[in-house]
C-alpha cells in the first residue's frame, strides 16, 4: 500500500498509466468485454467494478482538454439514445472526480471495439452491469 494511491490500482496498471502519453487512451471494460481479443495490453482488476476502476484511474490521470470527447461509452445496440444506469453513474463520477469534468459521448458498438484496439491498455474489471465500458483520453499534467 502507498499513501494517496487508490488500493484498486495494481502495480502493473500504475506502470501503464504512467507510461501513457498525452492523447493515449485507456479502456475500462466490463466482465463481458472481449478484452483479450481487442487489446495488446490487458490488466485485470478482479473483484473491482467499472465505476470503482473509473474513480481509481481518475484519482491519478488527467483527462484530455484538447479533444471534444475525452470520455466515450458504448451505445446500446438498437437504442443509441438510451442511457444505462451505469453510464449515468460514469457521468456522475466524471463530474465529481475528473480534473476536466465532462459527460460521456456514445459511440456505436463496433466503433467502440475499433477504438479499444488502439488503446494503450484495457482494464478488464469484474463489472457485471451491461454497457459498463468507457474509453478515457489522457491529458497532460502541467508544470507547477
Amino acid at each position: 500500500m502507498l499513501i494517496g494511491i487508490h488500493p484498486a490500482l495494481t502495480p502493473d496498471l500504475l506502470r501503464h498509466l504512467q507510461a501513457m502519453g498525452h492523447g493515449d487512451t485507456v479502456v475500462i471494460a466490463d466482465a463481458n468485454f472481449p478484452a483479450e481479443a481487442n487489446g495488446a495490453r490487458v490488466e485485470r482488476l478482479a473483484g473491482i467494478s467499472a465505476t470503482e476502476a473509473l474513480e481509481a484511474v481518475l484519482s491519478l490521470m488527467p483527462l484530455d482538454t484538447f479533444v471534444d470527447e475525452p470520455a466515450r461509452v458504448m451505445q446500446v445496440v438498437g437504442d443509441p439514445d438510451a442511457v444505462p444506469a451505469i453510464v449515468a453513474e460514469f457521468n456522475a463520477i466524471l463530474a465529481a472526480r475528473a480534473d476536466n469534468p465532462c459527460k460521456t459521448a456514445g459511440i456505436e458498438r463496433h466503433a467502440f471495439y475499433e477504438e479499444a484496439r488502439r488503446a494503450f491498455v484495457i482494464v478488464h474489471t469484474a463489472e457485471t452491469r451491461l454497457y459498463g465500458n468507457i474509453i478515457l483520453s489522457k491529458g497532460v499534467v502541467a508544470p507547477d
